[in-house]
Formats: structure tokens, C-alpha cells, sequence
């Protein structure tokens, strides 16, 4: 039952890419740390430490970090860039996409402080966009990973993956609940509990709002499926209609504009394959802005109870 996952432990998501980068290194001499003046927020501290010279600070110049990341991997180099979301995508996305993900250059594009949780640094740091912007980039794989240990996992995964990713995280401490040295699997969602009502397919941060969101429903009575779609793309299309085969009504959950986002992406192979109810929790269309995570979280619709009111809306839907 969802009322089973326990917190072990509230952890930074950008901790685990930190201890992820730190062991990738350990494994492959090619793992290289590139950052824009931002290794503190960051957590490269340790990899530099360890790897002086594999590391290259590029000072605020993303374009310019992208640019020498390419150039890296044509002589076997495995760059990971770093800074945060907005700067990794928004600011830098014509690079991104002519001269790594065009080109099909081994680039690992990680990025923190995504979404609204943010918090205080408000809506021109907030990128609420990047998601549905890097899933259209052709051959680009896309991870939101959901709490610290499984960053780590993700971070450590796509030193062996052949070919460009970005990788999405945040910044401040949230729950830590999955399993401390896991295996990560990129493109294979995690199936967290299994039910037959109603099923939350999550990324990122709003996992955690769906293990809280699937207890209460629980009380209610309700038979709750949990999905954490950890790959947004590739994404696990098996899973997803195994599920809603089952559950016949969705709710999608993530910290990111509901438009072009995870939920768009499980709306697509629901209307090629089984049209069912969908219900959208986050951001509609909007900026955000300057304030303390949770509250943020609140206002813009992305806590608990909404989740809730959402899948009794599409369980409601479906009883027609």
C-alpha cells in the first residue's frame, strides 16, 4: 500500500547528482565536470577535490559550455555541464540543439533548481518550460528522478549511456524515500504501488505529493496505482497502458507547465491506444514567482489536496 513508502531521510535532489558525479568519475576516467560559476550550487566540491584536473570552470558563459562539452566528446570525453535549469535550456537551447543533440554529441546536460521550488529566486530562475522544450529535440533522453538517492542513481547511469540526456533536479531538501544503491534504468518507469481506481503517473518532486495525495485516497477506499515516470523520454509506453488498462483514469503530476510537459507525453499514448479520463496537476500557462517552496507548491496548485480533488475528479469521470 502507498501508506508503506517511508521517508528515510530529507535530502537536496542536487546532493545526489553531487555524490552521483563524484562516483561516475570514480568509474570512468573519461567523466569530465564542466560548470558555469555555479560548482558550489552544484555540488562539485568533492569531484574537484578528487578530479582537479577534470574539471573546467567556464564562468558565465553557458553558451561557451555547451559549445567546449561538444567539443570533449569528439575525443572520448563524457561531459556532464552543470548549472542551473534555466541557464541549461532556456538560455543556451540554439547550442543544445545544433551543436549536441543535432549533432548526437555524448553531452550530459544536468541541471538544478528546476521548477517552482525554487523557491525565493522567483519567476526568471523558476523554468517551468524545459522539459517540453528538450523532449522535442530529436534523440534528446530527458530524467526527472524524484529524490536524492535516485538522482544519484540516474547521475551514475548516464555515464554508460551513449548520447545526449538532460538531466533535471532541484534545490532544496525534500524526501528521500527510495532505495539507498539502486539500479537506474533509464527509460523503465518505477511502479511504486500497484491498484486498480485510479493511477498518478509523476516525475520529479511531485512523486512524494503523490505518495501523500495516494494515502489519503487510500482512507477514502479508493485502490491507488503510483507510477514515477523518472524517464520522461524514452518513455516506458508499455507501463503506462499496462496501467491504464487497468486503472481506466489518470492523473499526471509534475512541477513544470502542464503544457508540454509529462502529461501531455502519457495524454499522447492514452489517445493513440486507450482514450481514457486525464487529469493535469501543474502550472497552467504561467510564470511563477518569489516565495518559500511549499507555499509556492500551494498556490499554484501542485500540493496534495489538489492531487486528491484530481483523481476523485477523474475516478468521477470515469464512472461516467
Amino acid at each position: 500500500m502507498v501508506k508503506d513508502i517511508q521517508v528515510l531521510n530529507e535530502k537536496e535532489t542536487r546532493g545526489g547528482f553531487g555524490e552521483g558525479i563524484l562516483e561516475a568519475g570514480r568509474k570512468n576516467p573519461n567523466v569530465i565536470a564542466l560548470t558555469a560559476d555555479l560548482l558550489g550550487s552544484m555540488k562539485l566540491q568533492a569531484f574537484i577535490k578528487e578530479f582537479p584536473d577534470r574539471f573546467v570552470q567556464c564562468g558565465i558563459a553557458e553558451a561557451n559550455m555547451i559549445g567546449v562539452a561538444a567539443g570533449m566528446t569528439i575525443g572520448g570525453k563524457i561531459p556532464y555541464t552543470t548549472t542551473f535549469a534555466n541557464f541549461s535550456t532556456g538560455r543556451v537551447y540554439d547550442q543544445i540543439r545544433q551543436s549536441v543533440a543535432y549533432s548526437g554529441k555524448n553531452v550530459k546536460i544536468c541541471a538544478s533548481h528546476a521548477g517552482l521550488t525554487l523557491g525565493e529566486d522567483g519567476a526568471t530562475h523558476q523554468i517551468l518550460e524545459d522539459i517540453g522544450m528538450m523532449k522535442m529535440l530529436p534523440g534528446m533522453t530527458v530524467i526527472v528522478p524524484c529524490d536524492f538517492n535516485q538522482t544519484k542513481a540516474a547521475t551514475i547511469a548516464i555515464a554508460d549511456y551513449e548520447g545526449p540526456v538532460y538531466l533535471r533536479f532541484g534545490r532544496p531538501k525534500w524526501p528521500n524515500f527510495t532505495p539507498e544503491g539502486q539500479k537506474f534504468e533509464i527509460g523503465k518507469a518505477q511502479v511504486l504501488n500497484e491498484g486498480t481506481d485510479i493511477t498518478l503517473f509523476a516525475c520529479g518532486h511531485l512523486v512524494w505529493k503523490c505518495v501523500e495525495a495516494g494515502r489519503i485516497l487510500e482512507e477514502k477506499g479508493y485502490s491507488v496505482e503510483l507510477i514515477n515516470i523518472h524517464t520522461i523520454k524514452p518513455l516506458d509506453e508499455e507501463a503506462v497502458l499496462r496501467s491504464i488498462t487497468k486503472t481506466r483514469c489518470a492523473v499526471t503530476a509534475e512541477e513544470h507547465n502542464v503544457l508540454g510537459g509529462l502529461g501531455d507525453s502519457i495524454a499522447q499514448v492514452a489517445a493513440r491506444h486507450l482514450p481514457i479520463p486525464i487529469e493535469y496537476i501543474g502550472t497552467k500557462d504561467t510564470f511563477g514567482e518569489s516565495g518559500k517552496p511549499t507555499d509556492l507548491l500551494k498556490k499554484y496548485g501542485l500540493d496534495t489536496p489538489q492531487i486528491v480533488e484530481a483523481a476523485e475528479k477523474a475516478i468521477a469521470r470515469k464512472k461516467g
